[in-house]
């Protein structure tokens, strides 16, 4: 009976509790866009130009406006399966909310290595095959 109801259990597909090793977790991505490759690319390269434009607004500002930054830069990530950058971005929104300049700073040091790993995944996925 235990082996049959493990079994079952197994062919049960569900998203994994904890997210892969890579920058940008596929198997999430794929869901989000329900399998298109088409959109996968066009919402990776809008995530990319976001990347970008939010990132200069967290350097650049300090306290809630860096924290509103980091946070949509945290919600963006999640959508697209890069759950190293949200994590990141979410430090970054903590110490910003908290007014912690040195956990900022230190926050903004890790987002930077999330966001060179998640462009380079970023730039694999979308080159030409």
């Amino acid at each position: 009976m235990i082996e049959a109801t493990q079994t079952a259990l197994a062919a049960v597909a569900s998203p994994p509790l904890v997210p892969g090793d890579r920058p940008i977790d596929l198997v999430h991505l794929s869901r989000m866009t329900l399998g298109d490759r088409v959109l996968e690319r066009d919402v990776l390269a809008l995530f990319e130009r976001q990347i970008g434009l939010l990132m200069d607004r967290i350097e650049s500002a300090s306290g809630p406006v860096a924290a509103a930054a980091a946070h949509t830069l945290k919600g963006s990530a999640q959508g697209v399966g890069a759950f190293a950058l949200a994590n990141a971005a979410s430090r970054v929104e903590q110490a910003a909310m908290s007014g912690d300049a040195a956990g900022q700073a230190e926050g903004v040091d890790g987002l930077r290595l999330a966001i060179r790993d998640t462009r380079a995944e970023i730039a694999g996925l979308l080159s030409p095959a």
